[in-house]
């Protein structure tokens, strides 16, 4: 953890609706990997002892329990009247880092070992917990300690552990945070991927901290000033800018005028040939030069042309 820098300006209200969206495709994550799950502990007969898991989850214990097996998402462990699910990502070693085959080589090898967890999350109502390898690591009692000394707008560092289509989830030393997509960048993200990657340290801004939860919501995008917000006066109608193509579409391309600041350019706005297609004319990474045609600061909108005169 860094030192809090000094924070010009104030953080904005957060957003309930937000937070409830990202908890949202948080949990049909969830439900999707204890899915799973569940089709492989059928075979488990025993009753759960949910007070302990109870306890071991209030009291941020370490526990010790054995590999039965594992499928895609991670592995199934037991013992002592406990049996769960440990996520890939949830691992200390590399295996959501790797293709398909090779991670089923690497689960499978765990398999008879005993591994020294956390439990994570524990819903009896659902008849599921979740442990993690990598939240024993940072030791007894640390979860609580760390969830109180975070506050919104304090500047955090932590290590990408998984990557979503929703967003990216950051170990800030024992607690998940996650970036949601939206947080990711200024500019439009077209896949969490693009921004950051598996193990890479990153600086983070702490938006939202949910204690009964152990929810802690981060930002990247806000660590650097909004280009929108200075757009209006670096920009103007009908001035020409250099450009660099992100992505093509069916209807037109995106260029980037600057991090952060992204416009579309609609294809009736891309002089071809007849019958041309897009990328007959345009690449990504493409260098342009582009006459801007709108300007929206508060919809965050740019319209482009690669008609540079207005009667071509």
């Amino acid at each position: 953890m860094v030192p809090q820098r000094s924070f010009k300006e104030e953080i904005p209200a957060f957003d309930e609706g937000w937070w409830a969206s990202i908890l949202a495709d948080e949990e049909n994550m969830m439900l999707a990997t204890a899915t799973r799950q569940q089709k492989v502990e059928e075979r488990i007969k025993s009753p759960l002892d949910w007070e302990q898991a109870q306890e071991l989850y209030a009291q941020d214990q370490i526990v010790s329990l054995t590999v039965t097996g594992f499928n895609r998402g991670g592995l199934l462990v037991e013992g002592n009247g406990l049996c769960g699910f440990v996520p890939c990502s949830h691992l200390l070693d590399k295996s959501s880092q790797v293709d398909d085959d090779e991670r089923g080589r690497l689960l499978a090898a765990y398999v008879r070992r005993t591994l020294s967890l956390k439990v994570i999350e524990c819903a009896p109502e659902e008849g599921r917990i979740v442990f993690s390898e990598r939240a024993a690591k940072a030791g007894e009692g640390c979860r609580t300690q760390l969830l109180n000394s975070l506050h919104p707008g304090q500047h955090v560092r932590g290590e990408v552990t998984n990557i979503t289509d929703f967003g990216v989830f950051v170990d800030l030393g024992g607690v998940e945070g996650l970036i949601h997509i939206s947080e990711l960048s200024w500019g439009r993200v077209g896949h969490p991927a693009q921004i950051l990657h598996l193990g890479e340290t990153v600086e983070v801004l702490v938006l939202e901290v949910a204690l009964e939860r152990c929810r802690i919501a981060l930002s990247l995008k806000r660590l650097s000033p909004n280009p929108w917000e200075s757009a209006a006066g670096h920009y103007s109608i009908d001035q020409i800018v250099p450009a660099q193509v992100t992505a093509l579409t069916p209807f037109g391309a995106f260029a980037r005028l600057e991090e952060g600041l992204e416009g579309l350019i609609h294809i009736s706005e891309i002089p071809m040939a007849e019958n041309a297609r897009i990328n007959d004319v345009l690449t990504p990474g493409q260098q342009v030069q582009v006459r801007i045609l709108q300007i929206d600061v508060n919809r965050q909108r740019l319209g482009l042309s690669l008609r540079l005169n207005e009667n071509s």
